[in-house]
C-alpha cells in the first residue's frame, strides 16, 4: 500500500498545506478503509491482522520514518482556518471503526460492545503505530497484536 504512511507536511502552513494535508487524510483514510473491507470479509480476527500488519509494514519499511498521516493530523494543532484535515482525520477514524464495528457485530458480539471494541482496536493500533516511531522498534505493535486478538477472541466467544 505505497504512499499510506507518507505524512502531510506537518508543521507547514503555507497557502494550500491544509488542502494537502486534507487529501493525504482522505487517501490513507481511503486505502485503510479499503484494506479493512476486504480482509473483514474472513472476520473481526483476519481484519484486525491485516490493520495491524499494514501499519508494522509502513512503519518497519520506512526505517521507522513513516507513520499514519490520519493521526499525524489528529494531534497537530491546526490554524484557526483550517479545519478540513482535522475534519478528514475524524471521518476516516469513524470509517475504520465503522468498518470494525460491524464486522464484529456480524460475527456474535455483543451490539452494545462491538463500538467500544473497535474504537479501542483503532486507537491501539494508532498509539502503537506512534510507539514504533518513537522507539524505532515494532515491539509496541506486537504487543498491542496479542492483547487486541485476546481481546476479541473472548468477545467473540468459544466457538469462533
Amino acid at each position: 500500500m505505497a504512499g499510506v504512511g507518507d505524512r502531510p507536511q506537518a508543521g507547514q502552513h503555507g497557502a494550500g498545506s491544509g488542502r494537502r494535508a486534507t487529501e493525504a487524510v482522505r487517501y490513507a483514510g481511503g486505502a485503510v478503509a479499503h484494506v479493512l473491507r476486504e480482509e473483514l470479509d474472513a472476520g473481526p480476527v483476519t481484519g484486525l491482522r491485516a490493520f495491524l500488519a499494514l501499519w508494522r509494514g509502513i512503519v518497519v519499511d520506512s526505517d521507522f520514518r513513516a507513520g499514519c498521516p490520519v493521526l499525524a493530523v489528529a494531534v497537530e494543532e491546526p490554524p484557526t482556518d483550517e479545519a478540513p484535515p482535522l475534519l478528514a482525520a475524524a471521518e476516516a477514524f469513524e470509517e475504520w471503526e465503522r468498518l470494525l464495528a460491524d464486522s464484529l457485530r456480524e460475527h456474535g458480539v455483543a451490539p452494545e460492545q462491538a463500538p467500544g471494541l473497535a474504537a479501542l482496536v483503532v486507537a491501539a493500533v494508532e498509539g502503537a503505530t506512534a510507539m514504533c516511531r518513537a522507539k524505532r522498534s515494532a515491539e509496541p505493535l506486537d504487543q498491542v497484536a496479542q492483547q487486541l486478538e485476546g481481546l476479541i477472541a473472548g468477545a467473540l466467544g468459544p466457538s469462533r
